[in-house]
């Protein structure tokens, strides 16, 4: 995915390099962040544009609708909160810890470029409180 953000902010939105049917892309994410989704129906048939917040993210809903996204990515939702959706894009929610598990990497990955003299250590300890049956 193509980052297009031109500004700092809690979220993200960027485009795919190619559209993707949705129940394609729907399965690359369940894939991804190796869980189950509970998501909202497809407004197309297709997924291009992708907003994203790791953790709790319903409170970026309307970011992401003006953002023009087809999907958001995102944690917490309540089953209340996913009407909010209102047919404009689908909700997928992947998870809390789900969300954020990527962070580790990423932030030690950019410690590494920025500080490269620098010992940086990552942690092997999983969490997530939360188990799965």
């Amino acid at each position: 995915m193509e980052n297009v953000a031109t500004q700092y902010g809690a979220g993200a939105v960027g485009e795919l390099s190619q559209e993707m049917k949705f129940d394609a892309f729907l399965a690359l994410v369940k894939d991804t962040f190796g869980t189950t989704i509970k998501y909202t129906p497809a407004v197309k048939e297709t997924v291009k544009r992708v907003a994203v917040c790791g953790g709790s993210g319903s409170f970026l809903l309307g970011a992401a609708k003006g953002s023009g996204a087809d999907v958001f990515i995102t944690a917490d939702y309540k089953y209340h909160q996913f009407f909010d959706a209102d047919g404009s894009l689908s909700i997928f929610d992947v998870g809390h810890f789900e969300s954020e598990q990527f962070t580790i990497d990423l932030i030690a990955d950019r410690l590494s470029e920025k500080f490269p003299k620098f010992a940086v250590l990552k942690t092997e300890v999983n969490t997530n409180p939360i188990q799965y049956y």
